[in-house]
């Protein structure tokens, strides 16, 4: 007889390995299934590794750039470039190891190897070299298997001279030149990282701006900032195809009806990303997929197979992982009984962790004003900020906007220093339902750069001191 589980989770990612710890948390016999480490590409290839390089760039960036401005100086600064990465992928190591104590700590089992559905409460147990090694059972399954970058025929991924993410944070050497494919925010934390450390960087991008997801005040800074820093940006640039030609790789672009061809050591292709949905056995249970990735109810995450559930990147955007663990956690919940609140998808935090950082929560003024609302909006940069001018990070601002006719919330976004941290403060007062006023009257520390939110919130109602 296999092994009877009351629910099997295929993929250890930040969706698979939390949803695996809140079910065991409500009493749940649980395995998680997974051939690589737990972490996902998150904590191995993705969100953790590539935040350690992004903190070695700034350091180096600040240190060499505006070490004088704090009366410091170094002589002869350098750095060495295989050991950033070693530093990176060290971190990664043991972020996953601490991940494998968790599940250990709460008594869940742990299968190393490739799960495939062969019916729809059963899992086969393949070794890496595609193997069975054993069968085990489950009243229910969750899917929580990820997704992978996206390639097209015109850019053909070899993962040498035309490279993923996944190779962008573990090459051997830098390159003199890089072009980057994509402006979201994989791309633009690379551009950043490898642009600090010296690396020729271009970012072509076919929309109108940069991070295009983003408010348009604060792609367009970004823009200005990453130019000032050397950075090349191509918007409204189609990439036609890319070749390596050698040890180079040609890039032919269309600007504006006008053919370019580009030359780099290294592309990133960085376009966007697929669900994992091939090889375990959706066909033959009939699981329906919706633009490569599998369809569920967004209340429930139930597949059209009533105890088979899918999490995470594998069900589509928005591919982030503080998503997927939330997914996690309410589909766990769900299957226990528990009735909570949806996961609220118009209240969830973007963050890019270049320099200056970039964070936003809600709607841009633009989709504000598709949608017919009359806005007030507030801004506050981070120029009139005590705390900023005392920190030197100067650049950048919080932008507030509310409905004009209730004083609701709508979305908030920051571009500047510590954006990622300080986004957490407007999720939360957007779930709350604050109003401007609300955030107003809420005495925030002095000095800090959280006061910025206030003073943004003020603004909007013309009652800010500091501008």
């Amino acid at each position: 007889m296999p092994n009877k589980y009351q629910i099997a989770i295929l993929g250890g990612g930040p969706g698979g390995y939390v949803a695996a710890i809140r079910a065991a948390q409500l009493g749940f016999k649980t395995v998680v299934i997974d051939k690589d480490n737990l972490g996902g590409i998150c904590l191995n290839w993705g969100c953790i590794p590539t935040k350690s390089l992004l903190k070695n760039a700034e350091i180096y960036d600040n240190l060499k750039n505006h070490g004088k401005e704090f009366g410091i100086y170094t002589k002869d600064l350098s750095f060495n470039f295989t050991e950033i990465i070693q530093r990176s992928r060290g971190i990664s190591d043991k972020i996953t190891k601490n991940v494998e104590m968790l599940i250990k700590k709460n008594k869940i089992d742990r299968m190393r190897g490739f799960g495939k559905l062969i019916s729809q409460n059963e899992i086969e147990i393949l070794d890496k070299d595609g193997k069975k090694t054993e069968t085990i059972s489950a009243d229910n399954i969750i899917i929580a298997t990820g997704a992978r970058p996206k390639t097209f025929p015109n850019i053909p991924v070899d993962r040498k001279n035309i490279i993923t993410s996944t190779e962008a944070m573990n090459l051997s050497e830098q390159p003199k030149e890089l072009i980057v494919i994509g402006g979201g925010a994989i791309g633009i934390e690379f551009a950043y990282f490898y642009s600090v450390l010296g690396t020729k960087v271009t970012v072509i991008e076919m929309l109108d701006h940069i991070l295009p997801v983003e408010d348009a005040e604060v792609s367009i800074t970004l823009e200005k900032n990453f130019k000032k820093r050397g950075i090349e940006i191509l918007t409204k640039t189609l990439v036609e195809k890319a070749e390596v030609k050698g040890n180079k790789v040609s890039v032919t672009i269309n600007q504006n009806g006008e053919k370019k061809v580009l030359s780099a050591d290294k592309v990133l292709s960085a376009i966007g990303v697929t669900g994992n949905v091939e090889g375990f056995g959706l066909e033959k249970l009939g699981i329906e997929l919706f633009k490569n990735h599998i369809k569920v109810d967004k209340k429930t995450y139930q597949t059209n197979t009533p105890n088979i559930y899918a999490i995470g990147d594998v069900i589509g955007p928005p591919w982030l992982a503080h998503v997927a663990s939330a997914e996690g956690i309410h589909c766990v919940e769900g299957i226990k009984g528990i009735k909570n609140p949806d996961v609220d998808y118009e209240n969830i935090p973007g963050c890019t962790y270049c320099q200056p950082q970039v964070a936003s929560v809600g709607l841009t003024e633009a989709k504000a004003r598709e949608r017919g609302y009359e806005l007030k909006i507030g801004k506050f940069p981070f120029m009139a900020s005590g705390k900023a001018f005392a920190v030197g990070e100067r650049e950048g601002f919080v932008k507030l906007i509310f409905d004009a006719k209730y004083g609701e919330f709508l979305g908030g976004h920051i571009i500047g220093s510590e954006a990622t941290e300080l986004i957490a403060e407007v999720a939360l007062a957007r779930a709350m339902e604050a109003t401007g006023h609300s955030i107003i009257k809420t005495v925030h520390a002095h000095p800090t750069l959280s006061e910025s939110i206030m003073e943004a919130a003020a603004n909007a109602y013309g009652e800010a001191v500091h501008i």
